[in-house]
């Protein structure tokens, strides 16, 4: 367990560094959108292929599907509370749908895969994809519209909503190279030495560029200017307490491998995803209490992971 606490640690120091070079001014707000860019474009794409490939049989990774069930169904779910904590509660009209789409996806790739590498090591990368597809899903689907809906002029937001463009956000890189090493391995192809060399020095830069920039965002959005209020501290209790509960009933019910259910457990506990403070901004939504909820659901996660990783490993 203190190994897995060190290795937290030396994660959230990137990110620290990353705060800190925005700080001296060697970071602007723009590098953090190319560091995202490189990230979702390039390492990330070939971190996915090179860890399908080398990791797993065909029916070793055929076997996984069956767990898909239990990161659907506790979206949904939480989903569905969401909506009953906002009316029970009386959640701000114009965030209504914004804090469903927080208390619902969690950020799975830039914080959730090198958490879950620093604390389980590369057996748990196709426990993270698998409940990454679920999430990327319903966040660019469900979501975005949830969140295209707070806006005053709904009938006008629902006219720039555009499926195809959800569906294209779906079929991101990331998951693109996560198809494809799926096929090269159930056709057990064998990866060239080249690409093999030249992909694992792009996806080396996963972890600190993803870590560099939720560091800038954290910086640029201002923690002095962070704002709590009762529905953020809703967004809280949804992110850390109720999603995570949540999946570890479906998990009584529903039986996986431990490390399965282990990694939903910790993926579903994670920070609000980075991209809900561009996704209210461009929609016209609260992007204060987007931001501010980013913000604070980050900072109080590094308080927060040690004991729910005291809990994890008590399972």
């Amino acid at each position: 367990m203190l190994q897995a606490y060190l290795n937290i640690f030396v994660i959230f120091l990137l990110m620290f560094v990353g705060y800190w070079l925005s700080y001296k001014q060697w970071f602007t707000n723009r590098t953090a959108d190319v560091f995202s860019k490189i990230v979702l474009n390039l390492s990330l794409p070939f971190s996915m292929f090179l860890n399908i490939t080398a990791n797993f049989s065909r029916d070793e990774f055929l076997s996984l599907f069956s767990g898909m069930i239990i990161p659907l169904l506790s979206m949904l779910v939480t989903l569905g509370v969401s909506f009953i904590y906002r009316k029970l509660f009386r959640i701000t009209t114009t965030r209504q749908g914004t804090f469903s789409t927080m208390v619902t996806c969690s950020n799975t790739i830039f914080i959730g895969l090198p958490i879950n590498l620093a604390i389980f090591g590369e057996p748990s990368i196709p426990y993270v994809l698998l409940y990454y597809i679920i999430n990327t899903t319903i966040f660019w689907t469900i979501g975005i519209y949830l969140i295209a809906t707070d806006r005053p002029q709904i009938k006008e937001t629902r006219v720039t909503f555009h499926p195809l463009v959800a569906l294209k956000k779906i079929f991101s890189p990331a998951l693109l190279g996560f198809i494809i090493g799926l096929i090269w391995m159930i056709l057990a192809l064998r990866v060239p030495i080249l690409v093999k060399g030249f992909g694992t020095y792009l996806a080396d830069l996963t972890t600190p560029l993803s870590m560099f920039a939720i560091g800038i965002m954290v910086y640029f959005n201002g923690v002095k200017n962070l704002k709590m209020n009762k529905d953020i501290a809703g967004v809280l209790i949804g992110r850390f307490l109720l999603s995570p509960l949540i999946v570890w009933l479906i998990g009584q019910w529903i039986q996986v491998p431990t490390l399965m259910l282990q990694v939903f457990i910790i993926q579903s506990a994670m920070p609000v995803q980075n991209s809900v403070p561009i996704l209210a901004r461009t929609y016209h939504a609260d992007e204060e209490f987007a931001a501010s909820s980013m913000g604070y659901s980050v900072l109080i996660y590094m308080l927060y992971i040690p004991i729910l990783l005291k809990i994890i490993y008590a399972m």
